[in-house]
């Protein structure tokens, strides 16, 4: 990844966020790094170096600025660094990976050899695979002290830290604190409210998405509520299942979003912050998008690609839906949740009682099961065909996986085609460029009959085409509301 010293400096000067989280500045008059948004008195070109990752930032000596959190800043999306290999390494990191796994495990985990990743990891972030690890589990740290109320052993475990002791001796190394002095407030009641603030690259067309998962949320596992989004979680991690809800709300004015999520979740805090920022598509960056699309995005610029907190989820959802309304999908996929979902402890707010059912669980269903559910007897073979492959590790759904062949390995599932497969690869695998192409709506908006009229049409949006798809499914629901609207027979008075 090179780095243009003078573009960067720009951009320092100028704070300009389309560029927040895509390199970091080391100020040598100070000691720290900071975010190009950074809101102190911008320093001497003189005295900034450039670093592709807060890792690298603190390789060169440099601490994390107390002011503007480089934790805080926007990952990146899957097209922004040419090595999808070694973006998939990091996110697998920074979802808490390596406290587990090693470097070895790491790599197989992707699909190759170790050295090839220490090769890509260098190449792309400046720094090796433990490097980044490594920061990144005192990033978490630092977050976690200065947000939550969690007692100094529960953020070393959830940071990934073996033990408390070696914990203050890292922090204590690197940054030259203790973890009482980066302790800001631990007021009552924090700690059963893990509350953390993810920043985006603006602007985020939240209620577009908002609405787009509000049409398809399902009863006992997702609620909309006054412009928030809630839904519940099942997090698989150190050989242990962790369940629970997530809330989140858009604070324009900060340009985040503000997750809560339930106490429960403490001990998966990195993992379930990965599945809320694949969710939200908080890697986007909507200048690039945006200006691509052009004319489509004009209307609605920011629109984000709803994701998944489970791509086994997705998955199960595009299947369901095939050929019935999206009424009845729901209805059906919530008589799945109640027989093979996990209930949820405690008082959950606003209905939330399920988890949708995971790979496993609809893998030993017997098919009698899923047609109990309203599942059609085609339909709750493919499902299972697909719990089992995903169950047993044949097929993964997720953003790590390569998207091409995975839609290629879907395919191979009798029931699943095409616009299925697509479906799951723009929004469990996030890929940008995937297109349901025979899709009815799609076709109806862009007035094409054809599967080779519609790739013709299309061309012009690659490689951002899964995001085309959203903005003409806007267009499609704002076309009905027109034409329902100009059918109601007026009223006499």
């Amino acid at each position: 990844m090179h780095l243009d010293p003078d573009t960067c400096y720009k951009a320092v000067a100028s704070h300009d966020r389309r560029f927040d989280g895509r390199f970091f500045v080391g100020v040598s008059s100070t000691g720290v790094y900071c975010r190009p948004v950074c809101a102190v008195r911008t320093p001497k070109r003189e005295n900034c170096t450039f670093y592709e990752s807060a890792a690298a930032a603190e390789k060169h000596g440099f601490r994390p600025c107390l002011r503007c959190r480089p934790e805080l800043a926007p990952g990146h999306g899957l097209a922004d660094i040419s090595g999808r290999l070694a973006q998939a390494a990091a996110t697998l990191i920074d979802e808490g990976f390596m406290a587990e796994g090693s470097v070895a495990t790491l790599a197989a985990r992707i699909g190759v050899t170790e050295r090839h990743l220490r090769r890509l990891f260098d190449a792309q972030f400046g720094v090796s695979v433990l490097e980044y690890a490594q920061t990144q589990r005192l990033l978490l740290a630092k977050r976690l002290l200065a947000d939550t109320a969690l007692p100094v052993t529960e953020v070393a475990l959830a940071a990934g830290f073996g033990s408390v002791r070696r914990f203050n001796d890292v922090l204590k190394t690197r940054y030259g604190l203790t973890p009482l002095a980066l302790r800001r407030r631990a007021a009552d009641g924090v700690a059963d409210r893990l509350v953390f603030d993810l920043g985006y690259r603006p602007p985020f067309a939240w209620e577009a998405w908002l609405r787009f998962l509000a049409t398809r949320a399902v009863d006992g596992i997702e609620a909309i509520r006054d412009g928030t989004y809630m839904r519940t979680l099942l997090v698989d991690a150190g050989g242990s299942t962790h369940t629970g809800w997530v809330r989140i709300e858009h604070v324009p004015r900060r340009l985040v979003l503000r997750v809560t999520l339930s106490a429960s979740l403490a001990r998966v805090i990195p993992q379930a912050l990965g599945k809320v920022r694949r969710l939200c598509d908080l890697g986007c960056r909507p200048d690039v998008v945006d200006r691509h699309l052009g004319e489509l995005a004009e209307a609605m610029p920011g629109v984000r690609l709803p994701g998944s907190v489970d791509g086994f989820e997705i998955a199960v959802r595009a299947v369901v839906g095939q050929v019935i309304s999206v009424v009845q999908a729901r209805r059906i996929l919530g008589a799945l949740a109640r027989h093979a979902g996990q209930a949820l402890d405690g008082t959950p707010p606003d209905g939330l009682r399920y988890t949708f059912p995971s790979a496993a669980a609809i893998a030993t269903l017997p098919e009698q099961g899923l047609r109990d559910a309203g599942v059609s007897a085609g339909k709750a073979r493919t499902l299972l065909a697909l719990a089992q492959r995903v169950a047993n590790g044949t097929l993964a759904l997720d953003a790590h996986a390569q998207p091409e062949l995975t839609v290629a390995a879907l395919r191979e599932v009798d029931g699943i085609g095409d616009w299925t497969a697509q479906y799951v690869a723009m929004r469990a695998l996030g890929w940008p460029d995937a297109f349901p192409g025979t899709d009815y709506a799609l076709r109806k908006v862009l007035g094409v009959s054809t599967v080779r009229a519609m790739h013709e049409r299309t061309a012009q949006w690659a490689p951002w085409r899964a995001y085309a798809a959203i903005h003409l499914w806007h267009r499609y629901e704002a076309m009905k509301d027109a034409a329902s609207a100009a059918a109601e027979p007026e009223t006499i008075t």
